[in-house]
């Protein structure tokens, strides 16, 4: 096989890239476009020595589970990967990507993986939006970087956004043939936008290298142009050319923070902040683990961001000790358990999780925990954290995470030291694209832990109220027996 050749094949897989698996004799293929159970014609346009890659000339043989994409700028922006495969099938797709990467990866092959948990509407969801500013021609553009490139697809609307910010985006992009809004985007790198579902108030920040003068004389005049805005902020100091914000942050116009509410808890973030982008998702991670709470527990929540988990946990009269490496998260985690009048609940400390659990006082508070909660980064945790959960015996591990490889890893590492894995729950945080929110419970086998297990999860809800529509999936939700093991 050249580059070059026209190849027909049919595909068997997909990737969470969004690239079809497909082969050529003894050669994989990878190919953006197609779907399983179609075949196509391609352009083979490199090789390497176990695969190649193609670009999709003509599909041949359609799936049944094909939809059409409704963004015109699906497969060029990176944003979605699986705008083409109808929703239900999305839904079912996930869940398999969590089963395979636990049994190839974690050597979980035995472990029941339940149905995806969806959204009533899977588009128009997220709550926050990072736009790219490119200052590579003369005016600049904004948009959102190419797949698998940094260069800028310039956009007018996005549809996966809520659409206040959606419409944002052609505002801007109006704005900057003005001066105000030449100014606000003269020295900016990126547009962080970020709203709250319960009250429709939104912030902004311009994201820049350093401090701007021009932004800040701008801000007032583009604070006026966007409907629902109640801020405009500078984030600068960035640790790298390509970050999204800065490590510094000023208000430049109205205030930096927006409120939220999701299950009666108050949130108040910045558009920077660690913050699931997805409320629905979030009340329905909370629906299941609130069966956890039969009486008050003691919690460590790792990765705490502002506190999202751990008022949850407070607010069912738990004791949670939050551990956060960003500094104005911390801040902003304090200023929501005040907001909510928990702050008897509620402890938060500052520092990089995985120095913390080498320290006496959250040593002690893992010895003393009957849960640890975990929402890693997408890269997971490291080997040292998982060691001081093993090593403190704490009876049962909650743990959220957004990628099935490095969960699965982790997984590994975590039941050979003695865990059981509970309930393996996928949750569909962000519809249309490859990405996977997997809740996972465990509990101790060893220790302490050996006593009576309470099946406080067992049952469930009624199912969700889906739209009388054929493009979303009209499936029960099922939820699964769930161990708590109490110490």
């Amino acid at each position: 096989m050249r580059v070059g050749d026209e190849v027909e094949l049919s595909f068997t897989d997909l990737l969470a890239n969004g690239q079809a698996v497909g082969r050529v004799g003894g050669l994989v293929v990878f190919c953006f476009g197609p779907l399983p159970e179609e075949r196509a014609r391609v352009a083979i346009e490199s090789v390497k020595p176990k695969y190649a890659v193609g670009k999709l000339l003509r599909l041949l043989e359609g799936s049944p589970h094909r939809a059409q994409p409704f963004c015109e700028a699906f497969g060029a922006c990176g944003g979605c990967q699986i705008q083409h495969l109808a929703y239900p099938e999305q839904l079912r797709w996930k869940a398999d990507m969590v089963r395979s990467a636990l049994a190839r990866i974690g050597g979980l092959s035995d472990v029941r993986v339940h149905p995806t948990v969806a959204m009533l509407n899977p588009r128009a969801y997220r709550n926050k939006m990072s736009l790219v500013v490119d200052h590579r021609y003369t005016t600049p553009t904004i948009g959102f970087y190419q797949a698998r490139s940094h260069d800028v697809v310039p956009i007018e609307r996005c549809p996966i956004v809520a659409p206040q910010l959606s419409e944002y985006i052609g505002r801007l992009n109006l704005a900057r043939m003005n001066a105000a809004g030449a100014g606000a985007l003269q020295d900016a790198r990126h547009v962080v936008a970020r709203i709250a579902q319960r009250t429709g108030e939104a912030v902004v920040t311009l994201t820049t290298l350093q401090p701007s003068q021009a932004a800040a004389d701008a801000a007032p005049t583009l604070l006026r142009a966007l409907p629902g805005a109640v801020g405009i902020t500078n984030s600068f100091d960035p640790s790298s050319a390509n970050a999204i914000v800065g490590h510094s942050q000023r208000v430049l116009a109205g205030r930096g923070a927006i409120d939220e509410s999701i299950a009666g808890i108050r949130y108040r973030v910045s558009a920077g902040s660690f913050f699931q982008v997805n409320v629905e998702i979030v009340e329905r991670i909370f629906a299941l683990l609130e069966r956890g709470f039969a009486r008050p527990r003691k919690i460590v929540d790792l990765y705490c961001g502002v506190g999202t988990f751990s008022l949850f946990f407070a607010r069912h009269g738990s004791e949670v000790l939050g551990i956060e490496e960003n500094a104005q998260a911390v801040a902003e985690a304090e200023v929501n358990a005040r907001l909510n009048a928990l702050e008897g609940g509620t402890r938060f400390l500052n520092a990089r999780v995985e120095d913390a659990v080498g320290t006496d006082v959250v040593r002690a508070a893992l010895d003393a925990a009957q849960i640890v909660f975990l929402d890693p980064p997408r890269k997971g945790s490291e080997a040292v954290v998982l060691a001081a959960i093993a090593s403190a015996q704490v009876p049962n591990v909650w743990y959220l995470s957004c990628d099935p490889a490095t969960l699965a890893r982790d997984l590994k590492v975590l039941t050979g030291a003695g865990y059981r894995v509970g309930l393996v729950q996928p949750f569909d945080m962000f519809p249309q694209t490859g990405h996977v929110e997997t809740l996972v419970t465990l509990y101790s086998e060893t220790g302490a832990a050996r006593s009576t297990v309470e099946a406080a999860f067992a049952g469930e809800p009624p199912p969700a109220a889906w739209p009388a529509d054929d493009r979303y999936a009209n499936d029960r939700l099922e939820y699964p027996d769930f161990v708590f093991r109490e110490d």
